[in-house]
């Protein structure tokens, strides 16, 4: 999982040949946190089939506030430089998996 900033986020997401998952953080969030193995994890299991980034909103809130993210954590999936879906809040494993197919089905 790479840390993403206003400084690379176009070339990590948008120019990204993988579909891009990004989780918008922070880290004095406590369901971020909680999170945050589950996104490791979908990261390891995923490898070279989805590539997953981190935004931390404390350090960059004006790429937060241009998607959006008025609440954390978020998770928003992009396919070809576009967001093709987005969750807000604490989400399970099995959850986020089921949504990321129907993501991908678009």
């Amino acid at each position: 999982m790479k840390q993403t900033t206003r400084a690379n986020f176009a070339q990590e997401v948008f120019q990204s040949e993988l579909p891009v998952l990004a989780d918008f953080y922070a880290d004095w969030c406590a369901p971020c946190r909680m999170l945050g193995p589950t996104i490791h994890q979908l990261a390891e299991e995923r490898e070279g089939a989805l590539k997953v980034v981190q935004v931390n909103v404390s350090q960059d809130p004006e790429l937060a506030a241009a998607f959006g993210v008025e609440s954390i954590p978020t998770l928003i999936y992009f396919q070809g430089g576009k967001v093709k879906g987005k969750s807000v809040g604490l989400i399970q494993k099995d959850a986020l998996e089921e949504k990321l197919r129907a993501w991908e089905g678009h």
